[in-house]
């Protein structure tokens, strides 16, 4: 039984050890931040800073991904730019702001390269006033 446990076991470790070597995700950081204004009713300018990080499904796309840079950040702040201040100031505004990030630059992408290159898009700094 004892044999039949580490048998098994080490199976399962090289499967694991498979599924790790084909992993290649790989990260790139839009720099600078994102500072852009939001829609506000008050008089007040209502402004967003924003990190992103990019996880990419392929770190072997790296450098498309830093090719179309300027229209990825472009396009970000195109969207954070339209969003109302309750939903810049939510939390589940927040995750919305991101999923239709996430799938407007991959749909970007999808359409420059023919592929889409992102698995998913961060939020790793959200400062707003």
């Amino acid at each position: 039984m004892l044999g039949a446990m580490l048998t098994m076991g080490s199976a399962w470790a090289a499967k694991e050890e498979t599924l790790i070597a084909h992993d290649n995700y790989g990260y790139y950081g839009l720099e600078p931040e994102i500072v852009t204004n939001y829609l506000s009713p008050r008089k007040r300018l209502g402004f967003v800073r924003v990190s992103v990080e990019l996880m990419l499904k392929d770190a072997d796309t790296i450098e498309m991904v830093e090719h179309h840079a300027p229209l990825i950040r472009a396009t970000i702040v195109e969207i954070l730019g339209q969003q109302p201040e309750e939903k810049i100031k939510s939390l589940s505004g927040r995750e919305e702001i991101r999923r239709d990030c996430f799938e407007t630059v991959n749909a970007l992408l999808t359409q420059e390269v023919g592929q889409p290159l992102v698995a998913n898009l961060l939020f790793t700094r959200y400062l707003y006033d």
